[in-house]
């Protein structure tokens, strides 16, 4: 990964980014079932959210579309560092995500997918990033949400179904299954209000899941479709 061109890039987009506009506190999830229980109505900017779902596929990003679909239409950025899927860029337009508001960040190794989050996170023209690093440690959770509170940003950070049993200094960390009805939220920790509650969405509330195959280079695949993507290939 060249890590000089990649934060060259980032740090036009950062200064992209208006003085004075503030971006909003609370970013509502679009599931009013969750937004319910959440502590102010939605997703809290400057924070990092941890997402384990039981295995890739089951609608994981599906969770994140409506909110996705607003900030990119709120003239911010959305961020996907190291996803194991290409989103279908179709799909995302269809759900009202503008396309030349997300970037696709590939990195080949974690540290430089841990990296890259901490960057993106810290823009202030961004108003979310999804990641998916292989493995993070707490004190690297740590960097990410001090990243998070300087760029008033909210990190979603995916991690696999048996971090669920380690602590962690996350501000909210969901287990995700499925089920026949649609997609089932254990809410382990959610700093504000008291967690081990379960949330259900049926599937007729989420939107389909945009992904396709998983590729040997996302930056290549999506060139054309995505307006922004960064390449972070060796």
């Amino acid at each position: 990964m060249n890590r000089a061109a990649t934060l060259q890039q980032l740090t036009q987009l950062c200064n992209l980014n208006r003085e004075g506009v503030a971006p909003p506190a609370i970013e509502a999830s679009g599931h009013p079932e969750l937004d319910a229980r959440l502590p102010h109505g939605g997703w809290q900017s400057g924070t990092i959210v941890e997402l384990m779902p039981a295995e890739i596929g089951i609608g994981e990003f599906r969770l994140l579309m409506p909110a996705v679909s607003r900030i990119t239409q709120g003239e911010r950025y959305v961020a996907l560092v190291s996803p194991p899927y290409i989103p279908f860029a179709p799909a995302l337009k269809n759900h009202g995500v503008r396309l030349d508001h997300l970037l696709v960040i590939r990195a080949e190794k974690n540290t430089d997918t841990l990296w890259t989050l901490e960057q993106t996170l810290r823009c202030k023209s961004f108003g979310a990033v999804v990641g998916w690093p292989t493995s993070i440690r707490d004190r690297d959770v740590r960097r990410l949400q001090l990243a998070a509170e300087a760029g008033r940003s909210t990190g979603f950070i995916y991690r696999p179904p048996v971090a669920a049993l380690e602590a962690s200094p996350a501000a909210v960390r969901m287990r995700l299954q499925t089920n026949e009805q649609g997609l089932l939220i254990d809410v382990l920790k959610c700093r504000g209000t008291r967690g081990g509650f379960s949330i259900a969405l049926n599937h007729q509330s989420l939107p389909s899941e945009p992904h396709a195959q998983q590729p040997e280079n996302v930056s290549g695949a999506l060139s054309g479709l995505l307006a922004h993507s960064l390449a972070a290939n060796s």
